[in-house]
């Protein structure tokens, strides 16, 4: 008799238990504290599996959904690069690409820089010849070291000597534009790059894809016997 009460004794703590511990699993406002007609709750995630609860004598079903995969957005790809060169390639985890990407940024920047440098050294030079200041003549700076000198720049090679001052500042002129033109079109590759790479990006290219050229010997069914050549294989 003494056993059976213990044992009476221990489910009724274990009953309380329970309940107290179900009660506190759903402390939050995420389940009401009365059910009534649906048996089906849904919780946050932090329950791993879904499992079986008793809340006042009523068996429930707790449903954790599945957490959605966040989906590789090409838009968004596309505006990181637009906002910082590269950043689309880091979210694309296209990290090689970033060292050539601004390689190439630093690169046109150089040529920018220094096509600028001259073509307003030129462009100075030239205005300061037409002018003939004498406390300016930046325009000797060119000669020197050359057979050119100044009595011949205003004499017989005068008209030469402003040609060739004109035509300098134009080359340099148009060699600026044209690399600004190029940091524009790397710009915009760097755009296109990122969003082309979001697209495949669960494009999934399988490890058996390859593409074979070997020597072969082809057996034909005549008197003929065969012939030597080259067998072309693409497995995929």
């Amino acid at each position: 008799m003494g056993k059976s009460s213990a044992i009476l004794f221990g489910f009724i703590i274990l009953f309380f238990n329970g309940n107290n511990l179900s009660a506190n699993i759903f402390s939050n406002d995420t389940i009401p504290h009365s059910l009534s007609g649906d048996s089906t709750v849904f919780v946050p995630y932090y329950l791993d599996n879904d499992t079986i609860h008793i809340i006042a004598g009523e068996i429930v079903q707790v449903i954790i959904p599945e957490k959605e995969e966040k989906y590789h957005s090409p838009h968004r790809a596309s505006m990181y690069s637009a906002i910082i060169p590269g950043a689309g390639q880091f979210y694309n985890k296209k990290y090689w690409k970033i060292p050539i990407l601004y390689g190439g940024i630093g690169g046109v920047a150089y040529a920018i820089s220094f096509n600028s440098e001259r073509y307003n050294y030129y462009r100075g030079a030239y205005r300061d010849f037409i002018i003939r200041d004498p406390a300016n003549k930046s325009y000797l700076e060119i000669i020197q070291g050359t057979v050119m000198t100044e009595e011949r720049i205003y004499g017989d090679a005068q008209q030469w000597f402003r040609d060739y001052l004109n035509n300098s500042k134009n080359r340099f002129k148009r060699y600026r534009d044209i690399s600004y033109a190029v940091m524009v079109f790397v710009y915009l590759i760097n755009i296109i790059d990122a969003s082309i790479d979001a697209h495949f990006y669960y494009f999934d290219m399988s490890d058996d894809l390859s593409f074979v050229i070997e020597p072969t010997y082809f057996h034909f069914n005549t008197d003929l016997g065969g012939a030597f050549g080259l067998s072309f294989r693409f497995t995929f």
